[in-house]
């Protein structure tokens, strides 16, 4: 009877080295290891940073003119009691200020909406209508983007003056619209492109027309780059002081004008001017953070082709 013995098993034969894990760059792992807490409360720090400016500016408007003149905004912590709404009461009675919210409404709500307006019918076009010189029109939109508000104010002051819309408010609707047009039409133009042409073509085999078809699919699809737009010019509009100094009407100025001349002749009316520079600059703020979805996303998608 013959037996077997076991084999017994023996090194396993050298299979080489394994697979060698990549190093990752030192900037990479400084980011990984900086990415937790340490990272979070230094963002939070650079945001309080950011908002001192404005923080200070709410706490000022909510403080008397002696209590602002004798301290700074932030003794309002040991001092409660200093709070008080009645530079904001003042503010509504002052009537240079509440017209000139009202003529910056009036200026800044139809300079958007017609920026938006024409900017999306004009994008819609350089999209996908074909017509002559489509190309080279474009060109010419997109050279007019480096054109600064500065060379044009000679020159346009001239011809409102010739016309007879000079220092009115539809001539500084009028600027506005004109100079924000190229970057209208130049985002939109660029955000339209991406639509596929397969939903158009589909569009158009059920019959739509080209103003159904921008008003139904284009329009609703452009939602985000067109909020985008909206906030870029609302904000210009709103914010702008040099157009408004030369071409608005000297009466009923912008809430820009207007609290700049109230520095200039009344220089120790801190309690009107406090709240005032706090509404005119709020009001953006709530527009912006309203649509700031859109913005993000509009931006991203609209800026590169």
């Amino acid at each position: 009877m013959t037996t077997t013995e076991p084999v017994k098993a023996g090194p396993a034969p050298d299979a080489g080295p394994g697979p060698v894990k990549a190093r990752r760059p030192l900037g990479a792992r400084i980011a990984a290891r900086a990415g937790g807490g340490v990272m979070r409360v230094f963002l939070v720090l650079v945001a309080l940073f950011w908002l001192m400016p404005t923080i200070g500016l709410l706490l000022s408007s909510l403080r008397g003119a002696e209590d602002i003149a004798a301290t700074g905004w932030w003794k309002i912590f040991t001092a409660p009691s200093e709070l008080t709404l009645e530079n904001y009461q003042r503010l509504l009675d002052n009537s240079t200020i509440t017209d000139s919210l009202y003529s910056t409404v009036l200026i800044t709500v139809p300079s958007t909406l017609l920026v938006v307006v024409i900017g999306s019918l004009a994008g819609y076009a350089f999209a996908w209508m074909e017509f002559p010189g489509r190309d080279w029109w474009f060109l010419v939109v997109v050279g007019l983007l480096v054109v600064p508000v500065q060379v044009a104010l000679i020159p346009v002051s001239e011809l409102f003056g010739t016309i007879g819309i000079f220092e009115t408010t539809f001539g500084v609707i009028m600027f506005h619209t004109a100079f924000g047009l190229p970057f209208a039409i130049f985002l939109l133009r660029n955000f339209f492109a991406e639509i596929p042409r397969e939903l158009l073509e589909a569009a158009r085999l059920d019959g739509a027309g080209e103003i159904r078809l921008f008003t139904r699919v284009v329009m609703p699809l452009g939602g985000p780059a067109i909020a985008s737009l909206g906030i870029f010019q609302f904000l210009w509009v709103w914010n702008d002081m040099l157009v408004a100094l030369i071409f608005a009407d000297s009466e009923s100025p912008p809430i820009t004008v207007a609290l700049q001349q109230q520095v200039r002749q009344f220089g120790n009316n801190i309690d009107v001017l406090a709240p005032g520079a706090f509404v005119s600059m709020v009001i953006p703020l709530a527009v912006f953070f309203a649509f700031q979805r859109q913005f993000v996303s509009g931006v991203m998608a609209g800026a590169v082709k």
